[in-house]
């Protein structure tokens, strides 16, 4: 019960790593707010986790962001979690990348995450903690993978930044970087057919040391440990959950 009558905020909650981080933090005593862009997934997850409360929320939007802060903030007061997963992929190499495709994965991956914890540290204060999720495309050169990894990239750089900048208000800011994880993120990179979806996971595995693709509890065990008081000498971080891929490629 390390997050017992603490109040968390999982920005992209409703799918996913966040959906099984949500569930995990509500089995181990915590309030969970959640959020997403599809109202049937929030409303199924809402569903599936006792003292949940969903909004539909577009990360992209700062000023949507903002009033989710304020419902967290009427209900319950604070923020003791923040956990911003929210994240869309796309793969393009550099000739075909359009200014659109960019700007929609870097508002979204990049900005719309540095805002959030804008917004959500103002009802935050010592002893909190956020957690972000990153990625090893941040770490790696994977063709057709530079919208993506530059904006994991900074990412990234802009937490290890905010950590430094929160640390004397006890509040910690760590980065989680997943490695090929099977979630329907996966499965919803624009430009990527069925079959490329395929070979691009046999890819993965052959590659992984592990010789599997990640679940969504090995990363929601990682993050719950980041954001608890078992991490609390830690901030500045980016933990890799990758099968060791990055470590023993």
């Amino acid at each position: 019960m390390r997050f017992d009558n603490k109040i968390v905020l999982v920005l992209g909650g409703n799918s996913g790593i966040g959906l099984t981080a949500a569930r995990m933090f509500a089995s181990e005593g915590a309030k969970v707010h959640l959020t997403g862009r599809d109202q049937s997934t929030i409303d199924a997850a809402v569903a599936s986790i006792a003292r949940a409360t969903g909004y539909r929320s577009d990360i992209a939007d700062a000023a949507a962001t903002e009033a989710v802060v304020q419902a967290v903030e009427e209900a319950d007061g604070r923020i003791d979690v923040l956990y911003i997963n929210a994240g869309v992929g796309g793969f393009a190499p550099l000739r075909e990348i359009t200014e659109d495709a960019w700007d929609h994965t870097h508002a979204i991956n990049l900005k719309g995450c540095v805002f959030a914890l804008q917004k959500a540290v103002r009802i935050m204060g010592k002893g909190s903690s956020v957690v972000v999720t990153g990625s090893i495309g941040a770490h790696g050169a994977l063709e057709g993978n530079g919208t993506y990894a530059a904006a994991k990239a900074g990412l990234f750089m802009a937490m290890k930044v905010f950590a430094k900048e929160l640390v004397t208000e006890g509040i910690r800011v760590n980065v989680v970087s997943p490695g090929p994880i099977d979630t329907p993120l996966l499965y919803r990179n624009p430009g990527m057919s069925d079959d490329q979806v395929a070979g691009l996971k046999e890819m993965m595995i052959a590659n992984i040391p592990m010789k599997r693709m990640g679940e969504s509890e090995d990363v929601a065990k990682a993050v719950l440990f980041l954001a608890s008081d078992d991490a609390s000498f830690i901030t500045g971080a980016n933990l890799f959950v990758d099968g060791g891929l990055i470590e023993l490629g």
